[in-house]
């Protein structure tokens, strides 16, 4: 089966289960209420008409749209990446796989196949998220007055910079499920490290000195800086001078070439039982 066949069949099978669109529900849900929520509420606190957000950043002014846009990317990545994780560890678990290098021997080609589908996937998700963001969101903030920039060309660079990363994201799940078939070790592994692991060292990097320089190539890290700006980093969790967008997404997508040149190596040319 050559790459164009190899990768309509790799559509075929992921659009016809229904893990996909409930994690869809469930990031639109997720995302877009949070982004709502915050906006109304720093909106309010810019503009002094809710009562005890002194809390809250102030001053945050033209900034603010842009960090409720981001939070497609600083929280919502993580349902790009397990999607991008299921897409192998799926086949693994179902004892699908066979199947699927009987009709594609070469393995190489069918990597490549879940890679293009991934990339599919990506902009699906991506475009939920991010759409999701500046509905609610933007919204929110013409509710309350705050100017949602969506006029601003920036503004449209800095949401395709986040679908770029939401894209990148799935082919770092990919590449990892390639390195782990454990179905469930890699989803609580993905787990783990995002929401404890490098958000621990992230706040740890503006403590150590010295480690703000290694923290900032982390893969979430890297994410930030692609999409140019973080709820994350305005609140305090980041240290030290972030990439420029384009190295953060050159880093990300180092990621998926590593993992899964890795995990092609040790893991996806090895029998399947």
């Amino acid at each position: 089966m050559n790459l164009v066949n190899a990768t309509r069949s790799e559509l075929t099978k992921q659009f016809s289960t229904s893990v996909w669109w409930v994690l869809l529900i469930v990031l639109i849900l997720y995302i877009g209420g949070t982004a709502g929520g915050m906006a109304a509420v720093f909106a309010a606190g810019e503009n002094g008409s809710l009562p005890g957000t002194t809390s809250l950043p102030t001053g945050l002014g033209d900034r603010l749209p842009s960090l409720i846009y981001g939070l497609a990317t600083a929280m919502g990545y993580v349902f790009p990446l397990v999607v991008g994780s299921l897409l192998v560890t799926g086949e693994y678990r179902h004892k699908t796989l066979t199947p699927t290098f009987l009709a594609t021997p070469r393995r190489g080609v069918a990597l490549a196949a879940k890679m293009i589908a991934g990339v599919v996937m990506g902009l699906v998700f991506g475009v939920a998220a991010v759409g999701s963001t500046v509905a609610a969101g933007g919204g929110m903030l013409a509710l309350f007055g705050v100017d949602p920039q969506l006029g601003r060309p920036e503004t449209w660079a800095f949401l395709g910079r986040m679908l770029l990363a939401l894209v990148l994201w799935v082919l770092v799940g990919i590449a990892l499920g390639t390195l782990i078939r454990n179905q469930i070790a890699a989803v609580v592994g993905i787990l783990a490290f995002t929401q404890f692991v490098e958000p621990i060292a992230r706040v740890g990097a503006s403590m150590v000195d010295g480690l703000a320089d290694v923290v900032r190539f982390l893969p979430g890290a890297a994410s930030d800086a692609l999409a140019g700006d973080s709820i994350y980093a305005a609140m305090g969790g980041s240290a030290g001078q972030p990439l420029e967008w384009w190295a953060g997404g050159l880093v990300l997508a180092a990621y998926a070439v590593v993992f899964a040149v890795i995990g092609y190596a040790v893991s996806w040319r090895r029998d399947v039982a």
